[in-house]
């Protein structure tokens, strides 16, 4: 786009016309030192040079973003879910497609098949499962598998495919047992 030289009449008219005009009010706390290059009889303020960008020197590509870490898993904290739904889990108001005991078994054995169960579980779709580790009634007044469920949820892998996990209401078992929301099953493109 071009612009139309301005003439005599068109300059004395906008001469005219900024004589009358006030400036606005600046909204920064502190003034700005007057420019000295600016006439003082010119009827606009001329404006400040800003310093010219200059370009940054790049020596070495800059690495690849590191992966987010997801937070660690803790009973009642419902991350990645709204409130409403967060609410229905732990008041045990979702439905219960599936339901695993590990009473009986050894550490490892509960570690594996609570692996292989919420596996299943999320390739099946399921849910929202109870995982019963009951309550231990040991000298330390803890169960062995109350504990370490806890932390096996939040090891890599079994972290990929929980949610999140809090205790079961009294008719489900209590403290001796845990409501477990797996992630929704990805799509796969066809």
């Amino acid at each position: 786009m071009t612009r139309r030289p301005l003439s005599e009449e068109d300059r004395a008219l906008w001469h005219s016309i900024a004589k009358t005009a006030t400036p606005l009010k600046r909204r920064r706390k502190s003034a700005p030192a007057p420019d000295s290059a600016a006439s003082a009889d010119s009827p606009l303020p001329r404006k400040s040079q800003k310093p010219k960008r200059q370009s940054p020197i790049v020596t070495s590509p800059t690495p690849p973003p590191a992966p987010v870490a997801t937070p660690p898993l803790a009973h009642g904290k419902s991350t990645g879910m709204d409130r409403r739904q967060a609410e229905r889990f732990q008041r045990g108001q979702l439905p219960i497609e599936g339901r695993i005991d590990l009473h009986g078994r050894t550490q490892a054995q509960a570690h594996d098949d609570l692996h292989d169960f919420l596996a299943g579980a999320h390739a099946a779709g399921k849910r929202c499962v109870l995982v019963i580790t009951g309550k231990g009634m040991t000298a330390s007044k803890t169960g062995v598998l109350k504990e370490n469920v806890p932390r096996w949820l939040n090891e890599p892998s079994l972290r990929r495919h929980v949610l999140a996990f809090a205790y079961a209401e009294p008719k489900h078992g209590g403290e001796g047992a845990l409501y477990v929301l797996l992630k929704r099953k990805k799509e796969t493109a066809r």
